[in-house]
């Protein structure tokens, strides 16, 4: 698999204002198009993440300020994740993007 068949089809899952795991899993929904009976916690969303429909690729963008905002959840959104992936017998893929934070004191490489 190249990285353009990776990303051709992705789901942008934006975190962008997301502060709190309530607004976690409602932005979660919309994104991945979960079911309605989704219960909006971590295990109801292993679940879902193991019946999406593959292969699939969500790229996660703009989560460092919800990652700063609740860093457990992040810490078990991250965690999840990660089980997902593994267990997943379609081949999920989650990808953080990097950059498009908002703190403006981000160091140069150069």
């Amino acid at each position: 698999m190249t990285p353009d068949d990776v990303l051709r089809d992705a789901v942008v899952l934006d975190l962008h204002g997301v502060l709190d795991k309530g607004a976690f899993m409602d932005r979660c929904a919309a994104a991945l198009g979960l079911p309605a009976w989704f219960g909006r916690n971590w295990d109801a969303l292993a679940d879902c993440l193991g019946d999406l429909p593959g292969p699939v690729s969500v790229v996660v963008t703009r989560w460092q300020e919800y990652a700063d905002a609740r860093p457990r959840d992040w810490s078990i959104a991250e965690e999840v994740f990660a089980a997902a992936v593994d267990a997943s017998p379609s081949g999920l893929m989650v990808l953080l993007a990097l950059g498009g934070s908002s703190k403006s004191d981000a160091g140069s490489l150069g």
